[in-house]
């Protein structure tokens, strides 16, 4: 992938986040903060944190929650001029417990409701890359059909994809995740997937072996939480170890991997910084309880 200055278009559901403001449980904290929170938004805004145009698309009801996500999103530098707000549709919530993982109240949001009309409809000129994941499948059957018209026009394009399998268990079976993730992870031209999400699905238990099952995959980066990454390029394969950091939550440290992964990549980086930059960008996102956390905010 040659290096580029166009914007990264990054595809996917954005919800309302409630978190507690302390790292305690989320039935005992008194106090929640308010934020945003959804895969590809996450990435969107780590990517304008570290200087590179980014623009977010997708669904949000017409609401309060709909604006507020807007509003955030549009506050950390991210483009969201082609996203759709839906009149008939609400915004998705969840709400992270710290150390135990997420509640979602998404069934039936503006998200689910993507359509292989508003695929078509996304001018896709503008973009040096699409950065899209395995959460968006999962919403609805539309949805599923949205994101395989979408790589299939990036395809017709000439516009390379990133894709972060990012399998989520409360939102489909693994069985039927598995296939589909699949799928689309071998149209990707770049792919991100953590090692034990990997086993989870295909039963892969090693990088090499992740390997063996995505070898058509241009370029591959599986993710080892606290060990590290290793990324495959044809032939070749490069490992860096995680950057020690103490952990708060590890809910979107994923995202922001990719983003800094990503940023470095466009930037014409070898492997060995591309997966520098993501262990970078993620053990900022590792200290904090909300998805997104930028250099001075950990100062």
């Amino acid at each position: 992938m040659t290096t580029t200055s166009s914007p990264v278009l990054c595809v996917g559901e954005t919800m309302a986040l409630v978190t507690p403001s302390s790292t305690g449980r989320l039935r005992t904290a008194a106090a929640f903060t308010l934020d945003v929170g959804g895969a590809e938004s996450n990435v969107a805004a780590h990517l304008a944190a570290l200087g590179r145009r980014s623009v977010w698309f997708s669904r949000l009801g017409d609401d309060e929650l709909g604006r507020r996500v807007s509003d955030t999103l549009t506050s950390r530098g991210v483009d969201l001029t082609p996203v759709i707000y839906d009149p008939e549709a609400p915004t998705g919530v969840y709400f992270k417990d710290p150390g135990h993982g997420v509640l979602y109240h998404r069934r039936g949001s503006a998200a689910s409701r993507l359509s292989t009309a508003d695929a078509d409809a996304l001018d896709l000129s503008p973009y040096g890359l699409v950065h899209l994941s395995g959460i968006t499948p999962a919403l609805s059957a539309a949805a599923a059909a949205f994101i395989d018209r979408l790589m299939a026009r990036a395809r017709e394009a000439h516009l390379p994809v990133s894709f972060d399998v990012n399998f989520r268990a409360a939102l489909w079976p693994r069985e039927e995740a598995a296939q589909a993730l699949l799928a689309l992870a071998r149209r990707a031209d770049v792919v991100f997937v953590g090692r034990d999400e990997a086993e989870l699905l295909w039963g892969t238990s090693t990088a090499a072996a992740v390997r063996d099952f995505l070898d058509g995959t241009p370029t591959l980066v599986i993710k080892d939480g606290d060990v590290g990454a290793t990324e495959f390029t044809g032939d070749q394969h490069v490992f860096e170890p995680a950057i020690p950091t103490e952990v708060v939550e590890v809910v979107g440290a994923g995202d922001a991997f990719a983003a800094g992964y990503l940023a470095a990549l466009l930037d014409g980086g070898d492997s060995s910084a591309r997966l520098t930059a993501g262990h970078r960008r993620a053990a900022l996102t590792l200290q904090t309880t909300t998805d997104f956390m930028d250099e001075g905010a950990s100062a």
